[in-house]
């Protein structure tokens, strides 16, 4: 009898669902039936995928309130915050399949005058059997940027789900089953030691989403047989707030950015810099806003549990630690960590080596320092190991600020807007990982190039050839220094 493991309603303890622990045989298993499946998912070509992935995306949408109503269940977050996760990632398949052709298809590119009688393509070729290991925080939204481009590059994809949402998984899976009856998608659950399967399990490339520890281990794994990962990491995202900045609009944005989904957001905001010209009338318009901000299971609350109960201790020691090194509480503190739940917590002036501000919380938290200038919060922003995201709020220079982040995505009088564009590519830097879901790159990333290049003539200068003689080896030379030989076009100093 195999091992099985329940998931958990972390708002009630109720069980979910039961879901089984599956070995390391019965990983490779799953990768060989994809393996198989992979070949036939490829020759299909671009319109056969593009017909399956659409109608899959029709089943998500018409159920939509059912996938809602699971990861309400299986995570805590409220329903419509759940049923926007998943309208976003119903949308990113819709733009992956319908653009995996111009993206990927092959592609005729210039030749250059050494090589014109050659005519030159690229196309992008799919790398077989991509592995995923999905987050619990977004369950249906972020491995879908793995899934859904994967499988519109031509790849078939094994899926892990986090112990906590493997429900989720496998309404996700099951509905693909449904369009398509080959084994291209397909499930394993269980816990670390079977995502660790996975990456030893043969896949062709592994796309993780978790912390920067468990991505060290999911790179060491797959080091052992060269097997390349992206991996999409943590981070401390922050927001900047200029003195020309709307007050009111930004406020929101930053207990939007820092509290919904209970602060379990990658992308979420974790610190916040105010120009101390607004510092006062910001954190005016944030505390009324966060002060009607309750979490709770209920229709009112407007954000959930702690998903995974571990977190707790981590908000607890970062609140604390603010404090002792003298931080001042506005709202919530030292009793807002409950069994379940944490109360928003906003803390102001907290020096910049606490750990508030240097790792990641992942709570409903919000760090609010006061700076000089903007060159200042630039600094602050950029003073971390992390590099995922970030926003910036004002008028005249928001742009030019935001551009200056170190960071791979950053928007301008919003949060997250990036993350629900699908032609923009998702990931970070530094801590933050490396590699890119979403856009052409997120397609580009499950493939490799393919280039190929057809004479059309023979060759003016014969020179890939033991017949080549000293008068073509002159006539080259000439040649370089022709085209290649006269003074530089850049302007001097």
């Amino acid at each position: 009898m195999s091992e099985t493991f329940d998931s958990l309603n972390p708002a009630t303890g109720d069980v979910v669902g039961t879901h089984p622990v599956h070995t390391d045989e019965q990983v490779r298993e799953t990768v060989a039936l994809a393996q198989h499946a992979a070949t036939w998912w490829d020759e299909i070509g671009f319109a056969g995928r593009r017909e399956l992935l659409l109608q899959w995306r029709s089943v998500l949408t018409r159920r939509i309130e059912q996938i809602a109503d699971l990861v309400h269940r299986e995570t805590g977050k409220p329903h419509g915050d759940a049923l926007l996760e998943a309208g976003l990632a119903v949308d990113h398949i819709d733009w992956a399949a319908k653009h995996a052709p111009k993206v990927l298809g092959r592609q005729k590119v210039g030749s250059g005058l050494l090589m014109a009688n050659q005519v030159s393509t690229v196309e992008y070729k799919p790398l077989g059997v991509i592995g995923v290991i999905g987050p619990w925080n977004y369950p249906v939204f972020t491995p879908m940027g793995s899934i859904a481009y994967a499988l519109a590059a031509g790849n078939a994809v094994v899926f892990k789900p986090s112990e906590y949402t493997p429900g989720v998984g496998r309404w996700l899976v099951d509905t693909f089953t449904e369009v398509s009856q080959a084994p291209v998608l397909q499930l394993v659950t269980g816990f670390g030691e079977t995502g660790n399967a996975l990456c030893r399990s043969g896949v062709d490339k592994l796309a993780f989403t978790g912390s920067a520890a468990t991505g060290r281990k999911v790179m060491a794994a797959c080091a052992e047989t060269l097997t390349p990962v992206v991996i999409e990491a943590g981070g401390k995202d922050a927001l900047i707030v200029d003195e020309d900045a709307d007050l009111p609009a930004a406020a929101e944005a930053a207990l939007w950015g820092g509290m919904s989904n209970a602060g379990q957001t990658c992308i979420g905001t974790e610190r916040v810099y105010v120009h101390e010209r607004v510092f006062a009338p910001f954190m005016d318009e944030l505390l009324d806003r966060a002060r009607a901000v309750r979490p709770g299971y209920d229709d009112g609350g407007l954000y959930g549990p702690a998903t995974m109960p571990s977190q707790l201790g981590i908000i607890r020691e970062h609140i604390e630690d603010a404090i002792a090194r003298g931080g001042a509480v506005v709202l919530g503190g030292h009793e807002a960590v409950g069994e379940r739940y944490v109360q928003p917590t906003i803390i102001t002036h907290v020096p910049e080596d606490s750990l508030a501000v240097t790792q990641e919380t992942f709570g409903p938290t919000l760090v609010v320092n006061p700076v000089t200038s903007m060159d200042e919060a630039v600094d602050r922003t950029n003073a971390t190991a992390y590099g995922l995201a970030g926003a910036v709020f004002g008028r005249k220079n928001a742009e030019s600020i935001a551009r200056r982040i170190r960071s791979g995505m950053t928007s301008v009088n919003s949060v997250i807007s990036f993350a629900a564009v699908p032609t923009l590519p998702f990931g970070g830097v530094g801590e933050s990982g490396f590699g890119r879901i979403h856009g052409p790159d997120g397609l580009r990333e499950f493939t490799y190039p393919k280039a190929v290049t057809v004479q059309r003539m023979k060759p003016p200068l014969a020179l890939t050839t033991f017949d080549r003689d000293r008068k073509t080896e002159g006539l080259f030379a000439k040649l370089l220094t022709i085209l290649y030989g006269g003074s530089s076009t850049l302007p001097r100093r």
